[in-house]
């Protein structure tokens, strides 16, 4: 083999290398492309729910706010206000958003009752789609008597007017 073929055989073995690597780049290039299109998508996703958590957190935290200050009204605006909203409490179903406030007003507020402080702990948020969402809880309520509490599961979903918990579930 004279020089001359070397130099060919070394030009075709670097220009077969070459297209070896600009193959392999422009097969593994749509990949990088979907894996960073993914991403994006997943953080949107994730943004929107996020916020979705937040707005469902400033809602639980409303109510702690409302109850602790003695008001039940605004306790109740954490509700979906509907006949359908349902309320699971020991062996007791209260089905209705007014059915739910008349409840709370016996339990808390009739004759020698009181209403005490309100804490919510351990949540976990769980979204279900992007307008519904499942929360577990625990519930305190520090009375002068005592301390009771117990276990919570909420049902959420979104509405125009924002987040409202549409089943009540408490132990």
């Amino acid at each position: 083999m004279n020089n001359s073929q070397q130099i060919n055989y070394r030009i075709i073995f670097f220009i077969l290398s070459l297209s070896l690597i600009t193959y392999i780049f422009n097969q593994s290039t749509p990949v990088f492309a979907q894996n960073s299109a993914k991403k994006k998508i997943e953080t949107k996703e994730a943004k929107m729910g996020n916020k979705s958590i937040e707005e469902i957190e400033k809602v639980l935290s409303d109510q702690v706010l409302a109850w602790n200050k003695g008001n039940l009204e605004g306790f109740m605006d954490g509700y979906w206000q509907s006949e359908s909203l349902s309320f699971y409490s020991g062996k007791t179903t209260t089905n209705g958003w007014q059915q739910t406030l008349d409840r709370y007003r016996l339990r808390y507020q009739s004759e020698g009752k009181e209403m005490g402080t309100l804490t919510f702990k351990d949540l976990e948020i769980e979204m279900l789609g992007t307008n519904n969402a499942f929360v577990r809880g625990k519930w305190q309520l520090e009375l002068k008597s005592e301390n009771v509490g117990g276990l919570f599961t909420l049902v959420l979903k979104k509405f125009p007017n924002g987040w409202r918990v549409i089943h009540d579930h408490t132990s």
